[in-house]
């Protein structure tokens, strides 16, 4: 099966961090946790920034990405975080892997 991986970076304002991680982090378990086609919602903080923030999300395919889009709990994000972010940046990507199961 081939995935489709999403990943989200942005570019958060002075001192936002922080909050931006917490409201990451309730979207992410709760896409983990009610979609079925969510198999992975990361959130990763760069060591080296503390103004950049990447969302890695694997789903089985675009249907299941398509459906996040349409959760309360991604409408709360994307609400909650207006204020945090200067710039975000999205791509997809189609995966073939190669890693053991």
């Amino acid at each position: 099966m081939t995935r489709f991986v999403v990943l989200a970076q942005f570019r958060i304002k002075p001192g936002k961090r922080e909050r931006f991680v917490e409201l990451a982090a309730i979207d992410a378990t709760a896409a983990v946790a009610n979609e079925p086609g969510c198999r992975r919602f990361d959130v990763l903080v760069p060591h080296e920034s503390s103004q950049r923030v990447v969302l890695y999300e694997i789903y089985d395919d675009r249907a299941a990405f398509d459906a996040h889009l349409k959760t309360p709990h991604l409408a709360a994000f994307r609400k909650g975080i207006a204020e945090l972010i200067d710039d975000r940046q999205i791509e997809t990507f189609e995966v073939h892997e190669h890693s053991k199961p």
